[in-house]
């Protein structure tokens, strides 16, 4: 992990609509990963989107059903 590749996004849980800090590591590139919802510990897929140029475009959360 590079330090000076993180972002912080605020982002909200699809679940219980938490808002909460998450910590974004744009050198590893287009990943999908999961974290863990602060408050109701459901399971959130979390899709990140980078440019060609390693800046961070997007990031995506969505449920453990759902399809991206």
């Amino acid at each position: 992990m590079h330090e000076e590749m993180l972002s912080s996004r605020d982002v909200s849980c699809p679940y219980c609509n938490t808002e909460f800090e998450l910590l974004v590591d744009a050198s590893q590139g287009n990943h999908a990963t999961w974290e863990d919802c602060p408050r109701c510990c459901s399971p959130i897929q979390v899709h990140v989107s980078v440019s060609p140029q390693g800046e961070l475009d997007s990031v995506v959360l969505g449920r453990d059903d759902d399809v991206f």
